[in-house]
């Protein structure tokens, strides 16, 4: 952070460490031309500005408190360089809470005219209880973080410090005296301190979530959980609001949110098979029609699925993105790379919970109250959990199924062998929280997956299973059957009683947290079980892909992610029987999605592979080309001909469709269905091509030997 000196008003250097004592200002701007920036200081202008009088009067009570440096927000922070501009916004609180002391500067309270009158001290007040400084959204933190907060008028005069006018500011704002008092704000729920901001404004939109940051990091409070309670808050003020959460852990979970959203906004178009409908999905937002909205992105951690082309013909999906007065847009990622490149400036850091915060969740999550009296083994475990959310409701769970103490649970994580926790800790991503200790997630996760193995089998088989799919909206209808229904009910109750994952409650799917998803996946790994798991669910999954056709679209949707996920491990047996049948499904559903560009690649492998393994003139084989074919001639009907001629991609369809025409004459004979399919793909190859009179030919001849069939 840069300073500025109270001798001369001149700035300091960035300052990283050694930070000396210095002074913070609280404020209202006005109108940007009237603030003096930091430019200005550079360029020794801004004297004349009218915010130039808040920069003298904090140097003036700076020095009278023996300060020697105070720090303004207009003009300490280069706000033309969005790498400084975005670390001063997840400083921010931080900033005015280690400050020695923070001035609030009331501009349009004056002195003048109160002393003398007999009711000075009330009209006083009324002008502090009404004042917007107290509606602002930045102010909050900067009331609460400072440990001295003072009030002054535009004339310097002094009105009053935090502490004796508790009373006062409790009523304005509604903010709890110990909470204004400096205690832990973790200790307030999280309904409460949404309760403090949600009356306040802020000049863009953006800013609103911005002024929480502060007030929700020391509570702990994850992305997606802030992300939801922001939804949440929104939609009470807003009621008109269209809210979209599109969860973007994939390709394909995205796709089927996408898919889902244009269905339910009922948006012209989306159900034709080559409709693009992230685009339209981005038209209609993109219209002032569509009103407010707030669309959320949860789990955007790979910035190459929005930047990159998946082919040469296709867009990138952040031009995908709507842009609108009307409507924001919310990334919950890991990545900090990929947050910059997707909100540019506009990014938001979480931090990690502290010890207050991971009491107060341990304390929620356990039956025994009585448990928390040893205050010595409840400091040791949550240190020895590293104050992980996660690893805390496991540990919670554990110890009120099994009735054991805190104490027992400490012993149960030191028994747990090193070795094997490095091996469920791989690929977690944040080495640097785990340096000194065993992997808090992966430890608790192993305890409760030994007893959820003795006790329940069928709920541990679930757990191995889920990890061999995507980690989000994994329909119950995926999983394997069990001996009952009611056992099946009991596996889903067990891992949701661990904390292993959330059933939604708007349908039957459910979600595995990230962090077992990817222990269970090591485990498997390192049990030498994870090739046999992921056949079991490829198998699963061509079996409830079995029957993909227009009328059950909804089904087979939700089945595509996971389809996607379990065809992209890299495992032993890329070619066998049950891999090759479910690429082959989904390379048909991408087919009837009008995804033809994507359904190719699919097509091509099972075609190749079909040709080594099986022949050329195999019925399988053959039925591979042709929808290979076909893909090239959906493609066809998107462009012009002349230019797909140019492509090369005419050409290609012909072939095979001649090669595969011949082939079925020879092999099932001319009056085959499969035969008449290929003369009506080579036509429309020709038709394309404007080879007209071929066309016709070859379609009057199809459609004769269709005739003559028909009547036998």
């Amino acid at each position: 952070m840069r300073l500025l000196k109270c001798s001369d008003g001149q700035l300091t250097k960035d300052l990283v460490h050694g930070i000396p004592s210095y002074a913070i200002l609280s404020h209202t701007w006005g109108p940007d031309t009237e603030e003096v920036t930091f430019r200005d200081l550079v360029d020794g202008t801004g004297k004349d500005k009218i915010g130039y009088e808040k920069i003298k009067f904090c140097a003036e009570q700076a020095k009278r408190d023996g300060l020697q440096y105070f720090w303004v927000d207009t003009c300490c922070i280069d706000k033309s360089n969005n790498n400084e501009l975005s670390t001063a916004i997840n400083s921010m609180f931080r900033w005015y809470q280690n400050a020695a002391r923070c001035y609030v500067y009331l501009s349009d309270i004056s002195a003048t005219g109160y002393e003398n009158s007999q009711q000075s001290g009330l009209t006083w007040e009324l002008a502090f209880r009404t004042h917007r400084w107290f509606t602002r959204g930045w102010t909050l933190q900067e009331l609460l973080a400072p440990a001295s907060v003072e009030f002054f008028t535009q004339d310097g005069r002094r009105l009053g410090d935090k502490k004796c006018l508790e009373q006062q500011i409790h009523e304005i704002t509604g903010i709890a005296v110990p909470a204004l008092r400096g205690s832990n704000l973790s200790q307030f729920d999280v309904e409460e301190r949404f309760k403090w901001v949600e009356t306040r404004q802020t000049t863009h939109e953006e800013d609103w979530a911005y002024c929480l940051l502060g007030i929700f990091r020391l509570g702990g409070v994850g992305k997606t959980q802030l992300a939801l309670e922001l939804v949440y808050r929104i939609r009470a003020e807003h009621k008109n609001c269209l809210v979209i959460w599109i969860p973007a852990t994939s390709k394909e979970s995205l796709e089927q949110a996408y898919l889902n959203t244009a269905g339910q906004l009922n948006i012209s178009g989306c159900k034709d098979d080559k409709a693009d409908v992230k685009r339209l999905v981005r038209d209609y937002l993109s219209s002032d029609g569509a009103g407010q909205w707030l669309l959320v992105f949860d789990n955007a951690d790979d910035v190459g699925m929005w930047v990159s082309k998946p082919t040469p013909e296709s867009g990138r999906l952040i031009d995908c993105l709507p842009r609108s007065s009307y409507g924001s847009i919310i990334f919950t990622t890991r990545d900090k790379k990929t947050a910059v490149r997707l909100a540019g400036r506009n990014v938001v850091e979480m931090s990690e919970m502290d010890e207050a915060g991971s009491k107060q969740l341990l304390e929620k999550y356990l039956v025994n109250q009585d448990l928390l009296r040893s205050k010595g083994d409840a400091t040791a475990l949550l240190a020895r959990l590293t104050y992980l959310p996660l690893a805390i409701v496991q540990a919670a769970v554990y110890i009120n199924a099994n009735g054991i103490g805190l104490g027992d649970y400490l012993s149960l994580l030191e028994e747990q062998e090193e070795d094997v926790i490095d091996l469920l800790s791989e690929d977690f991503e944040d080495e640097g929280r785990y340096r000194d200790v065993k992997n808090p997630v992966a430890t608790t996760w192993l305890i409760s997956f030994e007893q959820i193995r003795q006790h329940d089998p069928l709920a541990a088989d679930y757990l191995s299973f889920m990890a061999c799919v995507d980690a989000k909206d994994i329909p119950q209808s995926l999983l394997p059957l069990g001996q009952s229904r009611k056992k099946e009910i009991d596996a889903i109750g067990t891992l949701q009683g661990y904390s292993f994952l959330a059933k939604r409650s708007a349908d039957s799917a459910v979600n595995i947290h990230r962090l077992v998803h990817l222990a269970t996946r090591n485990w498997l790994r390192k049990e030498g079980l994870l090739p046999g798991w992921t056949g079991r669910v490829i198998a699963r999954l061509a079996e409830v892909l079995g029957d993909v056709g227009h009328d059950n679209r909804v089904a087979w949707r939700s089945y595509m992610p996971h389809a996607y996920y379990a065809l992209g491990s890299r495992l032993p047996g890329e070619d066998d029987e049950d891999r090759l049948n479910l690429l082959w499904k989904y390379g048909i559903c991408l087919y009837y999605d009008g995804r033809y560009q994507e359904a190719e690649a699919p097509f091509e492998r099972v075609m190749e592979t079909r040709k080594t393994k099986l022949g050329a003139d195999h019925p399988s084989t053959l039925t591979s080309m042709a929808n290979l074919a076909s893909t090239y001639r959906n493609q066809g009907r998107w462009e012009e001909a002349e230019k797909l001629i140019v492509q090369g991609r005419w050409e290609e369809a012909e072939k095979l469709h001649v090669q595969v025409m011949e082939i079925c004459k020879a092999k099932l004979g001319a009056n085959h269905p499969l035969t008449l399919t290929s003369m009506a793909n080579l036509a429309s190859t020709y038709r394309n091509q404007g080879r007209w009179e071929e066309a016709e030919e070859l379609q009057a001849k199809e459609l004769e030997i269709r005739a003559v069939t028909e009547t036998l």
